[in-house]
C-alpha cells in the first residue's frame, strides 16, 4: 500500500504542536502557536535564487507586519540531501548578514537528517532540529530576545532537550517523523 505524501506545511504545523509544543523542545512555541503568530511558507528550493529571494521576500513581510513573530520557510523540494541544505544554509545566513538584517533576523536550521557537527547519526540528540521537511525558521531577534529575557534557565534548555530525545530514543523518535512525513 503507497501512502501519499502529506502536505508539508500541514505536516509542519502538525510537527510543531505535536512535537514541538507537546515536547517542550521550544519553551516559547506554545505561545506563538495560541496567538497564530506563526508564519507557515512552502518554498520550492529546486531553484536556490528563489528560494534565496523567498526568504528575502519574508524579511519584508515580517518587517510589514508585526503580529506575524516568526516565519517558518518549508523547503518542499531540492534540498533532501543534507550537505546541499547545509550549503545553501550558509549562503542564506550570508545574505542576511550581506542585507543587513543581522540583529534583526536569524535563521534556525531544521532538516529530517540533521545531525550536528559533534554527533553521530542515530544520536537522539539530532532530533532537536530534524523536521518532517527541510526548514529555515526566520525568526526576530528582538523577540527572542524578550523570550529568553523571561525564561528561567535559557542556557539549558538545550541540554535539556538532549536529555529528553536520548531519553525516548533514537527508534521512538524516527516513528514519530516517518509519521509525520507519511513515510512510516
Amino acid at each position: 500500500m503507497t501512502t501519499s505524501r502529506p502536505d508539508p506545511l500541514a505536516a509542519t504545523r502538525a510537527w510543531v504542536e505535536t512535537f514541538v509544543v507537546a515536547r517542550d523542545v521550544c519553551p516559547f512555541a506554545g505561545r506563538e502557536v495560541a496567538r497564530g503568530s506563526i508564519r507557515t511558507v512552502a518554498v520550492p528550493a529546486l531553484d536556490r535564487e528563489a528560494a534565496l529571494l523567498a526568504l528575502f521576500d519574508e524579511c519584508r513581510h515580517l518587517e510589514a507586519t508585526p503580529e506575524v513573530e516568526t516565519t517558518l520557510l518549508v523547503l518542499t523540494e531540492g534540498l533532501e540531501d543534507f550537505d546541499d541544505y547545509l550549503d545553501l544554509l550558509e549562503i542564506a545566513e550570508a545574505l542576511l548578514a550581506e542585507q543587513g538584517y543581522e540583529g534583526t533576523f536569524q535563521l534556525a536550521s531544521f532538516h529530517p537528517d540533521y545531525v550536528f557537527a559533534d554527533a553521530e547519526p542515530d544520536d537522539p540528540a539530532n532530533f532537536t532540529n530534524r523536521s518532517p521537511f527541510p526548514m529555515w525558521h526566520l525568526l526576530r531577534e528582538a523577540g527572542l530576545e524578550r523570550a529568553l529575557a523571561h525564561h528561567p534557565n535559557p542556557e539549558g534548555i538545550p541540554e535539556r532537550n538532549i536529555a529528553a530525545m536520548r531519553e525516548l530514543g533514537h527508534a521512538t523518535l524516527a516513528r514519530v517523523l516517518a509519521a509525520l512525513r507519511g513515510t512510516d
